[in-house]
């Protein structure tokens, strides 16, 4: 079967915990309206193998049409295109192609049309994809790993245990390794996540398993202050050479929060196309104070007022920050950040609720992330140093958010 053994599957197994946490790009989906319609000349590098495996694809498609197998292939890699380079219309390609079979879905096409849900924060309709897929095949791993992945999004950890404890039983080593560890490290265990993840890595050779798992071991290290080893560990899953969205988001972080903007303005350079990455490159360069930070934070701008008037709402963790930080606006920032803790829970939306509530002064507004701080016991000292000075605003903070 093709989701369990094929290349995609051990590329995905693990890419799919950093997919559901992924900052979806703001530009909206496009649907091509023929299959072979010319969606765009893709922005490979030299020498870049991708696009002629894409042709190979799409011809595979064109040629057999009714083929779920080839279909799915061809989404799947659409699908990596959108983690890979931050652009979502390879979504909309992907859903254009997942679309043509209608109600007639096998377990592949289920889990390719839950991976597209999920991407725009459909979690309940993802879950129901992969429930089905899963209850059509018991065996299909991947479909407990993406519900174990949402269910750590949304801070439902005993859900997300029993995905991780099913994983194990089908000894899927290094994807019980990826969901447990994360699973750890959110409830007050980061040596055991990352003693977990560092096993996980020790057990594969994988190139795409092990930047992902580089990547959650240099953020785990950060969480628990070890910044030179958190460092190691992302500058080993870049020096894999793959574009990666996460990946470079989550290293631009780091470099950030110890005062290396210079870096972040070099590595991000070239990726103004994507817009989770704009924004950190447009903080670089306002800390910088360079000139082409004012057209950045416009163009930030003009698309989160896009996405407004579209309708969509998956950007709000990226808006709260680019309010906060890039606009001084802490009390829009809190108002987006408490609407995006609605659907997202990680630590990073804890983090800008926290950061927003501090700078809005309001505790009240603060709560939620206090409260998630306290039953996850998560251990990351920037944010038990928030949470503290939280606590130390003055009361009549308390009731700022009710007053604006």
């Amino acid at each position: 079967m093709l989701i369990k053994c094929n290349q995609w599957s051990f590329k995905f197994g693990l890419a799919l915990f950093a997919a559901v946490l992924a900052t979806p790009a703001l530009t909206a989906p496009r649907t091509p309206t023929q299959d072979a319609a010319v969606i765009e000349r893709l922005p490979f590098r030299a020498g870049d193998t991708r696009a002629k495996a894409l042709a190979e694809m799409r011809a595979n498609v064109l040629k057999a049409p009714d083929d779920a197998a080839a279909s799915v292939t061809l989404a799947q890699a659409y699908f990596n295109l959108a983690l890979a380079l931050g652009d979502p219309r390879y979504v909309g390609y992907a859903d254009a192609i997942v679309a043509r079979f209608g109600s007639k879905m096998t377990p592949d096409l289920l889990i390719t049309r839950g991976m597209l849900q999920q991407y725009r924060h459909d979690f309940a309709g993802a879950l129901t994809d992969f429930a089905a897929a899963k209850s059509m095949d018991p065996d299909l791993a991947i479909a407990h790993a993406w519900r174990g992945a949402i269910y750590l999004v949304e801070a439902k950890y005993s859900n997300a245990s029993q995905e991780c404890a099913a994983l194990l039983q089908m000894q899927r080593a290094v994807l019980y390794g990826g969901c447990t560890g994360l699973l750890q490290a959110y409830t007050g265990q980061l040596a055991d996540g990352y003693a977990t993840l560092q096993q996980a890595l020790s057990t594969t050779r994988d190139d795409d398993r092990r930047r992902w798992l580089l990547t959650r071991l240099g953020e785990v290290a950060a969480w628990k202050g070890q910044t030179a080893k958190a460092e190691r560990h992302y500058r080993d899953a870049v020096a894999l050479g793959q574009d990666d969205g996460y990946l470079l988001a989550a290293w631009a972080d780091f470099l950030l929060d110890n005062q290396r903007p210079a870096e972040v303005a070099k590595l991000l350079a070239s990726w103004e196309a994507s817009d989770g990455l704009l924004l950190r490159l447009a903080e670089a360069e306002a800390l910088l104070k360079l000139p082409a930070a004012a057209a950045h934070i416009q163009a930030l701008d003009d698309r989160f007022a896009a996405a407004k008037l579209r309708g969509d709402t998956t950007h709000r963790a990226e808006e709260a920050r680019f309010q906060l930080r890039l606009r001084n606006n802490p009390a829009l920032s809190l108002q987006v950040a408490m609407d995006n803790y609605q659907v997202q829970k990680e630590p990073r939306d804890v983090r800008i609720l926290l950061e927003s509530a501090l700078a809005a002064k309001s505790a009240e507004g603060a709560k939620p992330a206090l409260d998630w701080l306290q039953t996850s016991r998560f251990e990351d000292a920037h944010l038990q140093s928030l949470a503290k000075q939280i606590s130390q605003l003055p009361l009549s903070s308390k009731k700022s958010e009710s007053k604006s």
